[in-house]
Parts: structure tokens; C-alpha cells; sequence
């Protein structure tokens, strides 16, 4: 899975003068099946306690937090990342560099059990998965947001937000595509880490034939006879099951493989397009860019040991 962390769009923040406190100051918008909050803190404080009820959607905003969950170590949580967190389990939060001139806000969206339920059961029975059911996994928390999961929290804010007489019916079905997205990224990052991913599955044998032979051509076709089936029952299982067409995986692995080559500062850029599976030097510099935001130069400049 790609590293990028598409950012969401960031609501304003509350005035000063009507801030109730300066450590997560709440602001709430509740729907018949979601309620949005809206969390801001202005100055520095530890292991400050959160829990929901129902099974909680957060991701940053502005900022920086540390989190502390489950018995887990804790970790750094940034713009671009999204945490789940099962409904009646406790956070604990640090903002170690909150201040009035350098705010955290962060958005955590605590969806009804029952609508989660019947999303599910909805897409078991309506498009059932090849090797296992649709449901979310609470060992896999936390990730990067990619675009297509950043474009619909995007639209539940927005939808939360609004004044319309039909909000609730239009964050019902973003909520459903939200559920999806989530256990897209999920699958997504677990083919990735190769962690409580069946072995057995078609995904793990695809994703490891694609790692396996990054440098070569690698057709829709090839996939889809090693994976036996048609091409386009093929290219639809994989992207129900990842979230990204076959093609968008495989650019992201030679994105990756490029980007581990260019931590060696003797390898030339050419090199480096030719060992990660390109034919064409521009073309993957745009590429990389595109990805990155920098060119590979610019990268290996940054990362070089």
C-alpha cells in the first residue's frame, strides 16, 4: 500500500469566544444512524480520556495527538490518518504541542451498531467475498487515508454539516460506503504487511505474484489465469476485495520497490526506473511525483542514509 495520506478538508475552527474549554472542545452534529464530533484543544495536556458508545470513526485534522490504546505501545497520530476504535473502549490522548497559535482538531464519527449490522449483513448476502465475510477488523486500527476513503469521510462531514431535509438519507449511504472503504484499506494494508492475511486466498497468491515479478510485464490476463478466473470477474473481485484496480496495485508496488531502491545514494535515477519495472524514465518520474509530491531525486536526497 502506497504511503501517501490524502488529507481531509478541515472545518474552521470555533471562535474563541465561544469555546467551552481549551482541551477537546466538542462540537456535535447528530444524524438518525451517525453523530459527527468535532474536537479542537489549545494547549498541551496528557492522557486526557475519550470513549464512545458505538464504534467510533476518528481521524486528524489539524495537529498532532499521541494516542494510547488498547495495550498497545503508543503512537504519533497525524493529518492523513484514520484510527477505528470499537464502541465503550477507552483512548487516552496526549497533545504534547497544542497551543492557541497551533491547535489539534480532529473529527470522530460514532456510528449506530445497528447500522453497521445491517451494512454488513447487506453486503454479505448482496455481493459476497471469495474467501471470507465482510466485516471490520479491530486488530487492523489504524492507517493512512487514500483517496477514495478521505473523498467519503469528505462527503460525511459535509453531509453532517448541512441543513438539508434529506442529510440523513445521503449519510446513510455514505456511511455504507465508508464501512466499505475501511475494509477495503484494511485488506489493502494487510496484503500489504502479509499480516492474518489467509495465505490460502487468492488475493495473498495475486498480491505475492505481482511483488514477485514487479520488474516484468504483467498483464490483466496473466492475473486472471492465475487466478482462474475471467478477466472481468477478476478485475472485479480485486477491487471489491482492495479497493484499487489490478493496474493501481501494481503501480503502487513499483512505487514502492523505487522507493527502497533510492535510499541507496550511489544508484542513479535510471537505474532505479528500470529496476522498479518502468520502461520509460519520464514517464516514471512523473509518475513518482504524482505519488510523492517530489521527484525521485528529490527523495533519495531526503532519504539517503
Amino acid at each position: 500500500m502506497n504511503n501517501r495520506r490524502a488529507l481531509l478538508e478541515t472545518p474552521s475552527l470555533t471562535v474563541e469566544k465561544s469555546l467551552k474549554t481549551l482541551v477537546e472542545n466538542r462540537t456535535v452534529y447528530s444524524l438518525e444512524n451517525c453523530e459527527l464530533n468535532l474536537f479542537e484543544t489549545y494547549q498541551e495536556s496528557i492522557l486526557v480520556p475519550l470513549k464512545f458508545n458505538d464504534l467510533v470513526v476518528t481521524s486528524m485534522l489539524r495537529g498532532k495527538k499521541v494516542m494510547h490504546l488498547f495495550d498497545d505501545p503508543s503512537f504519533e497520530y497525524l493529518p492523513g490518518e484514520t484510527v477505528i476504535v470499537p464502541g465503550n473502549v477507552e483512548m487516552k490522548i496526549d497533545f504534547p504541542e497544542a497551543s492557541a497559535s497551533n491547535p489539534t482538531q480532529c473529527l470522530a464519527l460514532a456510528i449506530d451498531h445497528n447500522k453497521i449490522s445491517d451494512t454488513l449483513d447487506f453486503l454479505n448476502e448482496r455481493y459476497p467475498k471469495e474467501d471470507e465475510l465482510w466485516k471490520l477488523n479491530h486488530e487492523n486500527y489504524f492507517f493512512y487515508n487514500n483517496t477514495e476513503l478521505a473523498t467519503t469521510i469528505n462527503k460525511l462531514i459535509r453531509e453532517c454539516m448541512s441543513f438539508s431535509v434529506t442529510k440523513d438519507a445521503l449519510a446513510d449511504l455514505a456511511l455504507q460506503e465508508l464501512l466499505i472503504r475501511i475494509i477495503q484499506t484494511q485488506t489493502a494494508q494487510r496484503a500489504d504487511e502479509d499480516a492474518s492475511i489467509d495465505t490460502n486466498s487468492v488475493i495473498y497468491t495475486i498480491t505475492e505474484f505481482i511483488r514477485k515479478n514487479i520488474t516484468s510485464s504483467i498483464s490483466l490476463k496473466d492475473l486472471s489465469e492465475k487466478a482462474c478466473m475471467s478477466t472481468t470477474s477478476f478485475y472485479r473481485y480485486f477491487k471489491r476485495e482492495l479497493g484499487m484496480s489490478p493496474i493501481e496495485f501494481i503501480l503502487n508496488e513499483k512505487i514502492k520497490q523505487a522507493k527502497k531502491l533510492l535510499k541507496n545514494p550511489g544508484i542513479q535515477i535510471n537505474e532505479v526506473c528500470f529496476m522498479a519495472g518502468f520502461d520509460d524514465c519520464n514517464y516514471f518520474i512523473r509518475l513518482f511525483k504524482k505519488y510523492e509530491g517530489i521527484t525521485p531525486k528529490q527523495y533519495q536526497l531526503l532519504h539517503v542514509a
